[in-house]
């Protein structure tokens, strides 16, 4: 007698049948961001080995920095084919928009590696506010109401600031390093404005101007993993901008964050899905163009109502060391997912636990500051929480010494806000450089809530 079907398998090695799926993933970036992303990837069991490039002593603690620069196609891509890398994940958004996706696509050798992060076209979101703003306004996405300036142009310029209420909002079209929104109340002080950026003072940058009316309301940070068309939600965040404490000063890079947004309840988040998130996939898809990965969308509630204020194409920072530390699930396999095309909207879900972050920045940060301090208390176990570097790099003897404006951000867990917050504080506490400075008022605005 034949034996049973199932006893053709009983022979069969179990390799066979229960092979493992094991990847080798490239992570692209240096800062607090990379460092929350590379602990989150490590954490899956589909992880067979994570690089980072540049990376920083932080991410050196959960896979292997390479020396690279990230914006050498050429370099990426060899480091890719030497190291049999399966994923390529992108951190900051350089890259992309300068063309890294395309160069993956027409190389032969690296088509097939699953790249997380748009081609050029759909990086067009962050690259340029003009295509920015008027894709929104073709797919009827809330947002301020604008016009672009060139230097042909500006006396067109001066009559649109004339046209609106102070203040006002200037931004250069292209990329500036963070730098390049200027918002100024008085109307002299704003043509000003337009003219020294239409002139060059943000490079290639801001040879075209977005002039934009100003919303009143309060910001936060939306985030969606997407292969194009399918997308899954990641928590919310609200991060804080200015340097000073009570939100006055420079702007920076961000001086903390919180997760998840107080006001951003049911109600709010179905709004920003149904008239942001939505309209944007499906934009994008009437343009052709062909996008996985992240979407940032900086939003404004404006008493109740969402307005996007910016696109990003890559996850925010300090945003980041909010949102990995809340998110469940095998993040690792949600980006295989996406970048198969197979993304689900319940890949990941999003921690009961609140989350705080607080970055410690240089002295004098953003402007000039003084470099090469050495960062004392790594070494010290961190409770209901994470420590991630960001401008930061090996010293003399393998010490850890700041390298940047932003050092290091220490995160906080728990059941509360006000938990959270306390465990921040604990957590940086542990961490001392010469000339460190933070800011002591993150998320207090809401710990009556």
């Amino acid at each position: 007698m034949s034996p049973p079907l199932g006893g053709l398998f009983y022979f069969m090695p179990t390799a066979y049948l229960y092979k493992k799926i094991s990847m080798k993933v490239l992570l692209l970036g240096s800062g607090g961001r990379e460092h929350a992303m590379a602990q989150k990837i490590s954490e899956s069991p589909l992880l067979t080995k994570l690089f980072i490039a540049p990376g920083n002593p932080g991410t050196s603690l959960v896979g292997e920095n390479v020396l690279l620069d990230i914006n050498n196609f050429e370099a990426v891509g060899n480091l890719v084919k030497e190291k049999a890398i399966d994923m390529v994940v992108v951190g900051p958004e350089e890259p992309l928009v300068k063309g890294l996706g395309d160069y993956f696509k027409k190389d032969p050798e690296l088509i097939d590696v699953a790249f997380i992060g748009p081609c050029a076209d759909g990086a067009r979101l962050e690259g340029s506010k003009d295509f920015a703003k008027h894709f929104m306004q073709k797919y009827g996405i809330p947002t301020a109401r604008y016009q672009t300036f060139n230097p042909e142009t500006i006396i067109d310029g001066y009559a649109f600031i004339h046209s609106l209420r102070a203040p006002y909002v200037l931004k250069a079209d292209g990329l500036a390093a963070g730098k390049g929104v200027i918002i100024l109340s008085d109307i002299v002080a704003a043509k000003n404005a337009l003219k020294e950026m239409l002139d060059g003072q943000f490079g290639e940058a801001s040879r075209r101007v977005v002039i934009e009316e100003f919303l009143t309301g309060i910001e936060l940070s939306v985030f969606v993993l997407t292969d194009g068309k399918n997308y899954v939600v990641l928590p919310e965040a609200k991060d804080y901008k200015r340097v000073g404490e009570g939100d006055v000063g420079l702007n920076t890079g961000g001086m903390g964050a919180i997760s998840p947004v107080p006001f951003a309840d049911r109600v709010f988040m179905e709004k920003v899905e149904k008239r942001i998130i939505k309209p944007t996939l499906l934009g994008l898809n009437s343009e052709n163009i062909s996008y996985t990965g992240f979407i940032f969308f900086g939003l404004i509630n404006v008493e109740g109502e969402p307005f996007v204020i910016e696109y990003n194409v890559r996850m925010g920072d300090p945003e980041s060391e909010v949102v990995f530390p809340r998110i469940t699930g095998d993040f690792l396999s949600a980006l295989q997912a996406s970048a198969r095309g197979t993304l689900r909207n319940d890949a990941l879900a999003s921690s009961k636990k609140l989350a705080c972050t607080v970055m410690a920045v240089s002295g004098g940060y953003p402007e000039k500051f003084e470099k090469g301090f050495k960062v004392d208390g790594l070494e010290r176990p961190v409770q209901d929480g994470f420590i991630y570097q960001a401008g930061t790099t090996f010293g003399i003897n393998h010490c850890v010494i700041t390298s940047g404006g932003r050092v290091i951000t220490a995160t906080g867990l728990g059941i509360s806000l006000v938990e959270a917050v306390t465990n921040a504080y604990k957590n940086l506490g542990q961490i001392s450089f010469e000339n460190m400075y933070y800011r002591k008022d993150i998320g207090y605005e809401f710990l009556g809530n």
